[in-house]
């Protein structure tokens, strides 16, 4: 279940970049791409033959997978993270059942939630305060687009979620609650609730046993939900009765939405109405997992299959809190890379703790076009293994990357280029049969490596200057490349460099081979170059960035670097 985010408000323009192709409308059943996902080594396959089991032990004849949302703020990477992690092991439970069994994936917004606090940056503060503690469906709208605050960010979910193009339904607590469709479960909780309250009872702190109960009444009078222990719970009569907040006793039906279901014995309570299958959440709720399963199982109802990822961590390795601001937001990624990249993130290692944040996308960004340049290479078996066969629903296009992510921040950072003009001459001179238009992938990239290169590179570059040594090799360098061919490739070029370095001794590596049989060459020499020439720790291969930005323009650079024209002037 995902976390909600930052309550700001925002047009769906917003995340109209982001359109992907997730929608599991339709998909690859050929008999060796069903053969293949049946044994399919992925996540993903995994959890999908875990869906199969349950079935064939309980009989049902379609599959409801659910995601959670806390509608108090707008959705966030995590809520992104969470439906396509889902998405994708529908896709392959689709494919390995031959897509002979129905499947829904239900987004449920948790949105009769009272109001805890008020956010800090929405408008008509004085009326929110004025609501503290009503259901978010029952406060008013601060922006006044909407019937309540709740429904403007349930809006706002549907439009996140309809800008990527997930396929979905939508479900709003409120709307369960008080069309009926969760009171025969409210009445089972009423029936059986001396067994949910020793669930929960030695999971709570001695003051909070002496008040709890799994109802939380919504005051007749005041509308907020009410934290107040039951003097009397009816299952006959199907009520509970409570102290109001000026004390007055009261006797309330628990169906009608008269009252809700604290958050633990909420999740139990729906898996068992709803019958759902299939619901991964984050690290975060692992120790309460077995809470919801037991009142579920106590309801009369069969937990679902669980998947639980590992949270992300910050800069520093610390996890990410939306209270801290610590994390990378989803529009922040989509500023510098494409929302497939940001997907392929979430598919790999789901399991294992990652950093989230700016220094992973350039990674991403070059190892989703790689994926995406093998997968047509591959057979079948390698295909369903392939993150791009799950990030694009079993159909991934077929885009081919003359240049990678890398090598267009590298040549950002040498021709100091500002504009996609600029950048796409190099380009043109290096690979004459692409343009723009014919290549609007390649384009966007070019977009996003300024964008990148200006917020995150510019700002961290520092030159130094050349010792003795490094001189004497950039003077020999700067000859070798004088001697190539204007048109030398890129493996030609990364030849010289290594020649060049081979009789140094420092550049040399006792590990590796040269084709003579002598020492191979130490990173140490590509790490200087980047440091000296780039201002920056390390790069891709050389000889590619050379072959893109130009022999004369690197012979120039590397004159600059021993004229001292790059490193910045002391004081």
């Amino acid at each position: 279940m995902a976390d909600a985010g930052d309550p700001i408000h925002s047009d769906a323009a917003d995340w109209e970049i982001a359109i992907m192709t997730v929608r599991p409308a339709s998909a690859d059943l050929s008999e060796e791409i069903v053969a293949a996902a049946k044994t399919g080594k992925a996540w993903t396959f995994e959890e999908a033959r875990r869906i199969v089991e349950r079935l064939e032990r309980s009989g049902k004849s379609e599959v409801l997978f659910e995601t959670g949302y806390g509608p108090s703020g707008l959705p966030h990477i995590g809520t992104f993270g969470e439906v396509l992690r889902t998405t994708m092991v529908r896709h392959a439970f689709r494919v390995i059942t031959e897509d002979r069994i129905p499947t829904r994936l239900l987004c449920f917004s948790d949105d009769m939630d009272g109001m805890r606090k008020v956010p800090e940056n929405v408008p008509n503060q004085a009326l929110l305060h004025e609501n503290l503690g009503r259901p978010l469906t029952r406060v008013p709208d601060p922006f006044g687009t909407h019937a309540s605050f709740g429904a403007h960010n349930n809006a706002r979910l549907r439009a996140f979620l309809d800008a990527f193009g997930f396929d979905y339904e939508f479900a709003s607590a409120t709307d369960y609650y008080t069309s009926g469709r969760f009171d025969e479960i409210l009445l089972r909780v009423a029936e059986r609730y001396q067994a949910i309250m020793e669930v929960m009872l030695p999971t709570l702190r001695e003051e909070r046993q002496a008040t709890y109960s799994p109802f939380l009444p919504i005051s007749p009078t005041t509308g907020r939900v009410l934290y107040v222990p039951m003097k009397a719970v009816d299952a006959a009569a199907g009520t509970v009765t409570f102290a109001d907040e000026d004390g007055t006793e009261v006797t309330l039906p628990v169906t009608g939405g008269n009252v809700k279901l604290q958050w633990k014995p909420d999740f139990g309570a729906r898996w068992a109405a709803l019958d759902v299958d299939f619901e991964m959440f984050g690290k975060d709720h692992l120790s309460n997992q077995p809470v919801y399963d037991r009142i579920c199982s106590v309801l009369g109802g069969k937990p679902p299959e669980h998947f639980v990822y590992e949270l992300f961590l910050d800069e520093n390795g610390e996890k990410i809190s939306k209270s801290k601001g610590n994390g990378l937001t989803i529009d922040e990624w989509l500023t510098y890379a494409s929302p497939d990249s940001l997907a392929l993130f979430m598919f790999q290692k789901p399991k294992t703790a990652k950093r989230l944040y700016f220094d992973v996308i350039p990674r991403a960004v070059d190892e989703y076009f790689a994926h995406l340049s093998a997968f047509r290479r591959q057979d079948p078996v390698a295909q369903v293994n392939n993150p791009v066969w799950h990030i694009h629903n079993g159909n991934p296009p077929e885009i081919t990357l003359p240049v990678s992510f890398a090598l267009l921040l590298n040549l950002v950072s040498a021709s100091n280029a500002e504009t996609a003009d600029v950048l796409w001459g190099y380009i043109l001179r290096h690979v004459p049969d692409v343009t723009p238009e014919s290549a609007p992938e390649l384009d966007a990239l070019v977009g996003y490596a300024i964008r990148y290169f200006e917020d995150f590179v510019r700002p961290k570059k520092v030159y130094r200057a050349p010792d003795e040594t490094e001189r004497a090799a950039l003077a020999a360098l700067d000859a070798k490349l004088a001697t190539l061919p204007k048109d030398a490739d890129s493996a030609a070029i990364q030849d010289a460099i290594l020649d060049v370095a081979r009789p140094i001794e420092r550049y040399q590596d006792a590990k590796r081979k040269s084709p003579d049989g002598g020492p191979g060459v130490s990173g140490i020499w590509f790490q200087a170059l980047y440091q000296v020439l780039l201002g920056q720790e390390q790069g891709p291969r050389f000889g590619s960035f050379v072959a893109l930005y130009g022999i004369d323009e690197t012979r120039a650079l590397i004159a600059k670097a021993l004229a001292g024209e790059l490193v910045a002037p002391a004081g």
